[in-house]
């Protein structure tokens, strides 16, 4: 599979750690830390809706027969 919550933790830590490049300096480090907002907002979205199937999984689990239709594929 692709694309999973493993994969967003390493692309975080490889943002934190291209932060942390003392090399980096005036506008590169400006743009690396626009680059970072954008990362850790999209991030945020991505853990929020993983949240959401979570709970919804665990509300099927215990309510339903069936799980619903979004948590497919």
């Amino acid at each position: 599979m692709r694309n999973t919550l493993g994969d967003l933790n390493l692309h975080l830590f490889a943002q934190l750690e291209r932060l942390g490049d003392e090399d980096l300096k005036g506008e590169k480090l400006s743009e690396e830390i626009e680059r970072s907002k954008a990362v850790a907002s999209i991030a945020k979205e991505i853990i929020l809706n993983a949240r959401v199937v979570l709970d919804a999984k665990k509300y099927s689990t215990e309510y339903m027969q069936e799980s619903p239709k979004m948590l497919e594929g």
